[in-house]
């Protein structure tokens, strides 16, 4: 029996691929699903409305409390303590123009906010704690604070958020509500203060003038060398999202979702796909106090012993910390399979080795093979365009155009450059009318800056593969183009266990380079020789180090020309930083930044006379 076969037995319920593919004259092709969409849902409140009603004793939402313990709240719950804090939200004057800002980590009470104030068509907007926790001057912060013009800003706990608060007082007139985790509220109201009252039939006046085209929240986009911007996402992007993968995944329908999730809610993977499902599904949502750093991590894995997810969703970075953690704890690795039918990457594609691991693992402990798969989005499509509800033949296949959503593939360089429309696009940026004009081509498809290709280009069926951003590929001075994308990857898996991440160098030099931020765990299990406190420094420089990166360069150079090897390669002490933006809330490295901010290294590099850092074959 192939492993198609035997996922077919056990994982039944994804829509078969039912795609149209069109060929224009001018070279383009539009791809869409056979399949229609259909009626969805006029709000996400309906959800939370439904589940309170049908099942108001579940299990929604669950975190660690201070002593360790899983605090819960159930549907029933929520939607009492919805209603209480909308009745105080629809007296304070809020407005799109005047919306709800949120400074803190995922929490109950952060859910809660974000939720009554959609139930009452006011937008929030929930901010990446690392515009104000790990930054010195709060410029981004300021500049989303100033485009958005809020009404109320909720911090929690306010102490952390004290600086941050004091370096935006001069750019707003909202009032502050510190969350129930502060020590102090001084100049601030206490989130006590929204529950003292309700007023039902007001918020359930304000609920039913909701419609499709009402702005759900705001997100704001992961860029980082400008002011990000502000994303209006409507309840019609959301629920249209929602109906498309119940078309796709039915097996959302036949019991509700557990999931144990780390992906901030200000990011529309975690905020939008990840919390939606839940909460269209009537499932259970427990908060994950971890991370993928190497800080954090351990707390992921304590978590999934006690939590045992159906579904999984995270990036390949934390994958990357998980698998060698699943390998030697069987507690762990049983607890983690014992119910679990899918295992979703998203934000860049997963390593041919986690792949590969993740499905022996799960077929020793369960004796099942695991449903691996993907999808592709942004912030501005809240978030999925396509999605891999069928077996894929190899990592970073991102499946085909979901219900409703046509792409429409333009030939651009040598590569197939992606444009989407449907429903779950947005209408534009907020207050940003040039950005806005400059997203969207002449039939209206929003120009998302992706490439694509086919994995197989007489059978669109078997779906389409990233091929990278457009502005991330260059070439050479030979005129060879390069492309980062699949690069990065095949440099991941030939540095597999040492690197944890790669930034390609070359754009007009002769020759591609590699900026490697190590795996500094598997380092040093690399390195037994070395002492427990040896520097980074120290351990980067080890030669069982720098010849694992030295005899991976050469496979890769054993594989094709020039434009699919490094000649040269650098492993970087310090990690990429978050308040640079260098990473992402979501834990992707932002590869044009990396080359800016560290523009020093690139030269040294390619220095002519090149110091002991750079690492040649």
């Amino acid at each position: 029996m192939t492993a198609s076969q035997r996922y077919q037995e056990h994982v039944p319920d994804f829509m078969d691929p039912k795609i149209h593919l069109e060929h224009r004259d001018d070279g383009s092709q539009l791809l869409t699903s056979e399949v229609s969409l259909g009626l969805h849902d006029r709000c996400s409140g309906e959800w939370l409305e439904h589940w309170a009603r049908e099942a108001p004793d579940r299990l929604w939402l669950s975190e660690r409390d201070d002593q360790g313990s899983w605090r819960q709240l159930t549907y029933g719950e929520g939607r009492h303590r919805v209603i209480a804090i909308a009745t105080w939200l629809l007296e304070q004057n809020l407005s799109p123009e005047r919306p709800l800002v949120i400074l803190s980590e995922n929490s109950i009470e952060h859910a809660l906010l974000m939720t009554a104030a959609m139930h009452i068509g006011v937008p929030p907007c929930s901010i990446s704690p690392g515009s104000s926790l790990m930054s010195k001057d709060h410029v981004k912060l300021k500049g989303q604070i100033q485009l958005l013009k809020p009404g109320l800003i909720y911090a929690d706990p306010i102490e952390a958020y004290r600086p941050a608060l004091n370096n935006i007082a001069d750019s707003h007139d909202a009032i502050v509500v510190a969350g129930s985790r502060s020590n102090e509220t001084k100049d601030a109201t206490p989130f006590a203060e929204l529950e003292r009252r309700r007023d039902e039939s007001a918020v359930m006046g304000a609920f039913s003038a909701i419609t499709p085209e009402t702005i759900a929240k705001f997100l704001f986009t992961s860029g980082s060398v400008n002011t990000p911007k502000a994303v209006p996402n409507t309840q019609r992007m959301l629920c249209s999202n929602q109906k498309a993968k119940e078309l796709v995944w039915p097996l959302l329908t036949k019991e509700p979702p557990v999931m144990l999730d780390w992906l901030p809610w200000s990011h529309t993977f975690g905020g939008n796909h990840n919390f939606n499902i839940v909460l269209r599904w009537g499932g259970t949502l427990y908060l994950d106090d971890g991370k993928p750093t190497p800080a954090l991590i351990e707390k992921t894995a304590r978590n999934l012993k006690e939590v045992s997810p159906t579904v999984y969703f995270s990036v390949p970075r934390a994958y990357d910390m998980l698998v060698p953690l699943l390998r030697k704890d069987e507690t762990l690795r049983k607890a983690f399979f014992a119910q679990l039918k899918v295992i979703f990457y998203a934000a860049a594609a997963l390593p041919n080795h986690l792949w590969q691991a993740l499905e022996e693992m799960a077929r020793e402990t369960s004796g099942q093979d695991i449903m691996i798969t993907s999808s592709w989005g942004s912030t501005e499509t809240a978030p999925i365009c396509t999605d891999c509800h069928f077996p894929a033949v190899r990592s970073g296949v991102i499946g085909v155009p979901i219900p409703g959503t046509t792409l429409k593939l333009v030939p651009c360089a040598d590569k197939l450059e992606v444009r989407v429309k449907g429903p779950n696009v947005f209408q534009g940026y907020w207050k940003q009318p040039e950005l806005t004009e400059q997203a969207f081509d002449d039939e209206g498809f929003y120009m998302i800056g992706d490439a694509v290709e086919f994995v197989d280009p007489e059978r669109p069926e078997m779906g389409l593969l990233f091929d990278g951003r457009v502005g991330e590929d260059f070439k050479l001075l030979t005129g060879t183009w390069v492309h980062v994308g699949s690069l990065r990857m095949a440099g991941l898996e030939a540095l597999n266990p040492v690197g944890l991440d790669i930034v390609v160098t070359g754009h007009d030099r002769d020759t591609i380079g590699f900026l490697i931020f190590p795996n500094i765990g598997e380092c040093r299990r690399l390195c037994p020789d070395l002492p427990d406190d040896a520097s980074v420094a120290e351990l980067i420089a080890h030669p069982i180090i720098v010849d694992h990166v030295r005899k991976a360069m050469r496979t890769l150079k054993a594989k094709g020309g020039s434009s699919t090897y490094p000649a040269r390669a650098m492993l970087l002490e310090e990690p990429p930083s978050l308040e640079a933006g260098e990473i992402t809330d979501k834990a992707y490295i932002n590869q044009r930044q990396v080359l800016t901010r560290r523009a020093e290294l690139v030269e040294a590099l390619y220095a002519e006379r090149h110091d002991d850092r750079v690492i040649t074959q």
